[in-house]
């Protein structure tokens, strides 16, 4: 507060002051100190005493001389006025008295209030220092416990409640405050609470992590669990509705049709997942300006995990738990990228989602390295086909691991393929070849609905009285039922898998040419050929015979099925190996009997140089026909095959009678052995006429013709180009010739003369012969 002047009195001031003061009443007996009392404190006040005394002299000595006027002109008033001015002086003087008595009072008690108002404005003052002290100190507490609760709400997890308390600090309006050293100290410490913010909030979201490594697994279990139920009831709903019969689930029809139930795999009964430490720390990033950075972070930590995911080696035992926490992991990042914004793109869990899928894929393949058993392949395909049906309905992309479980599924087919070709090896080694028997109609109806046959044969057979023997042996019943076994192991592995269906066909295709050809058909050939029973090789044939049939039913029936797939035709390309076998199992059949026939051979004894003619044909040849017929009759196999066994066996003998006449074996022969030779050949076409076997005659005609040249003497002719052309053309040269040189041979020999004769006209005979066609073999 700036002092007061004085108020500067003139000297008219004063003459109007000290004429107040004469014109005091005079009259009072008091003294008027109260009348004087203010005029003495303005002066007091005014600081004018020595101006007032002198201009109160100048007055008395004004008034002396007033006197000495009036008492020179009037004594007596002028004693008057002495006494008068005697009185006034004493006044005055008591005045003065008073006046300096007063003075040295206001004096004192003037200096007294100077120095109380000088302790009070001392007082006020300290006490504004005071106030403006408390009020700057109970800010600074008030900064401090801001300060101090930040600590406490970083502790407490309050990240953002801390950053905005020091953004308040450092937004406070300027006060006195704000120019003090401590605020000063504040603000720059602000930067380091900042800091401490960020790396309680990061130290938050590292545990946070941890934690969600921890859960990833149970949640990856709870969403394949529910793709699991999921899949459960599209199957219901598809074996209900044959329109839906080839969608899978994750279809476009199976995803429109999808009843959504009410399941978050991340906050359930069972498990919540809190991503609160995950959007703290974004928002917390954000405000500092520092995205990038926990952006990086938070890729490197969740590069790091992934690759703790899988172990190395993988065990197949762990998959299933492996393929879970995949699943749990990416759930929880298509969560994170969906509701943090610009935090996460989708190229940074793509990257994540790629190196998983790759180590996954080295890591299985490596782990199925040495295995040789299917099913391990099956549970594989099983832990890996949930995994990505799972995923696919996060809108992740599985098309390598589609074509990883398609490259699976070709070495599991490759594996079934061995291990049902070994079970057809045994299977046919170990068949005892005799037609299947089956007392019951449950057992024929299992029987009939395992094999493939025709509609006709199958109508006759499921008619047929019990109890009934089978056309086929045990062996072709079991080959259908581990075919159809190897059929639904095949359709197994792929249920469920992204069908490249061309390329699904072509594999079935070929693995069941190769299983019936290179394992059924050749295993069939090896016991033919090491099998000399007839009736087993018969067994043989007609199962062959029905494997062949069941080729064409077994590519119409797959067709079938793969058609209500929206797949393609499949070929089955086996018939012709079936055919092949068949055939060398008839060739086998021909074989035993030639066998048997040799047997009989060896027992016919004859004589090639007898003197007489023989009556009756040989005695072994009636066992011979007798059981050709039997057991050419017996076999269980079509007429077209029993004419050609009849055809090839009488062919067979047709050609041994003809060896014994041309071969090298029988030195030199007669006439009448060669009559005994056509004696047994007649017997056999009278046999072979009597039971309905007429036309195997002609297998006869070469040896007829050939004889009939010889014993009729008609050499001449034969060698005629015409007649022979015409006449003889079944007749082999060299065979005459040597049937020739045979008689020849023996006329030689004798000693009579027309013996000796007719042997060198055989001589000169067959030499002609052999000189018309020298170089035919025979």
């Amino acid at each position: 507060m700036p002092p007061r002047r004085r108020p500067q009195f003139t000297q008219e001031n004063i003459d109007q002051q000290l004429q107040q003061i004469h014109f005091l009443d005079q009259s009072s007996s008091s003294e008027n100190l109260e009348q004087l009392a203010p005029i003495i404190k303005q002066i007091y006040t005014n600081r004018q005493q020595d101006a007032y005394l002198r201009t109160l002299q100048g007055l008395i000595e004004s008034k002396d001389a007033e006197i000495q006027t009036i008492c020179g002109d009037n004594y007596q008033e002028f004693i008057s006025s002495v006494s008068t001015l005697l009185t006034i002086k004493s006044y005055t003087t008591n005045l003065r008295e008073t006046i300096t008595s007063l003075d040295q009072s206001v004096s004192t008690v003037g200096r007294g209030l100077v120095e109380k108002k000088r302790a009070l404005l001392q007082s006020k003052k300290t006490a504004a220092n005071l106030d403006e002290g408390i009020d700057t100190l109970q800010a600074c507490l008030r900064v401090l416990d801001v300060v101090n609760r930040v600590g406490e709400m970083i502790k407490e997890g309050k990240y953002w409640s801390a950053l905005r308390s020091l953004e308040d600090i450092e937004s406070m309006p300027p006060t006195s405050l704000s120019q003090t050293p401590l605020f000063q100290h504040l603000l720059s410490s602000l930067p380091s609470l900042r800091a401490q913010i960020k790396d309680a909030v990061t130290a938050s979201v590292k545990h946070w992590l941890l934690d969600i490594r921890n859960v990833s697994s149970q949640v990856g279990q709870l969403a394949l669990e529910a793709m699991e139920a999921r899949t459960r009831r599209w199957r219901s709903r598809r074996d209900k509705d044959p329109l839906l019969k080839h969608s899978r689930v994750g279809s476009a029809v199976e995803v429109i049709t999808y009843e959504k139930t009410e399941f978050n795999v991340l906050d359930n009964e069972r498990l919540t997942v809190d991503f609160t430490p995950l959007y703290q720390c974004v928002h917390i990033y954000s405000a500092l300006d520092a995205l990038d950075e926990i952006r990086k972070s938070y890729q490197a930590d969740r590069k790091a995990q992934s690759d703790l995911i899988l172990p190395e080696p993988l065990p197949l035992a762990s998959l299933p738990s492996v393929t879970e926490e995949i699943v749990g992991f990416f759930i929880i990042e298509d969560h994170v990228l969906d509701t943090t914004g610009s935090f996460r793109s989708e190229r940074d869990v793509e990257e994540l989602w790629e190196g998983v899928i790759n180590r996954m894929g080295i890591s299985v393949e490596g782990a199925l390295k040495n295995e040789n058993d299917p099913d391990a392949y099956l549970r594989v395909k099983e832990a890996l086909i949930g995994f990505v049906m799972t995923l696919e309905s996060y809108q992740y992309s599985t098309v390598s691991l589609h074509s990883f479980i398609l490259v699976l599924f070709e070495r599991y087919v490759g594996m079934i393929e061995k291990q049902f070709g070994k079970r057809f090896e045994a299977i046919i080694s170990q068949d005892d070849c005799l037609p299947m028997y089956v007392e019951t109609a449950a057992e024929r109806d299992n029987v009939l609905v395992t094999v493939w046959l025709t509609d006709e044969e199958r109508e006759i057979l499921s008619q047929s009285p019990l109890p009934l023997s089978l056309p086929w042996s045990q062996s072709f019943y079991l080959c259908c039922q581990d075919i159809r076994s190897f059929v639904h192991n095949f359709y197994q592995f792929i249920e469920g898998v992204s069908q490249h269906h061309r390329n699904i066909d072509d594999l079935l295709s070929k693995s069941l040419d190769n299983l019936l050809s290179d394992y059924i058909s050749k295993s069939i050939a090896q016991r033919a050929e090491k099998t000399s029973n007839l009736s087993q090789i018969a067994q043989i044939v007609t199962n062959l015979e029905h494997l062949d049939v069941a080729c064409g039913e077994l590519e119409r029936s797959l067709t079938n099925i793969r058609s209500s797939q929206r797949g393609g035709t499949i070929r089955v390309n086996a018939a012709k190996s079936f055919a092949s076998t068949l055939s060398w199992a008839l060739t086998r059949v021909n074989a035993s009997i030639k066998s048997k026939l040799d047997d009989f051979f060896d027992l016919s004894d004859y004589d090639w140089t007898p003197n007489t003619r023989e009556t009756a044909p040989s005695m072994y040849l009636y066992e011979l026909v007798n059981w050709l017929t039997t057991v050419v009759d017996s076999l269980v196999i079509k007429d077209a095959y029993k004419d050609k066994a009849y055809r090839a066996a009488v062919d067979y003998l047709a050609n041994c009678l003809t060896d014994f006449l041309t071969g090298r074996n029988v030195p030199m022969i007669n006439e009448n052995a060669i009559s005994n030779i056509l004696l047994d050949v007649d017997f056999l076409d009278e046999e072979f006429k009597r039971n309905g076997r007429s036309e195997l005659s002609s297998s006869f005609v070469e040896l007829r013709t050939m004889t009939t040249i010889v014993t009729s003497d008609t050499i001449q002719d034969y060698l005629v180009p015409t007649i022979r052309q015409t006449t003889y053309t079944i007749v082999k040269p060299k065979r005459l010739q040597a049937l020739l040189e045979k008689l020849a041979r023996y006329g030689s020999q004798c000693r009579d003369v027309p013996s000796r004769e007719r042997g060198e006209k055989r001589r000169k005979e067959a030499e002609a012969v052999g000189r018309v066609f020298p170089g035919e073999s025979r």
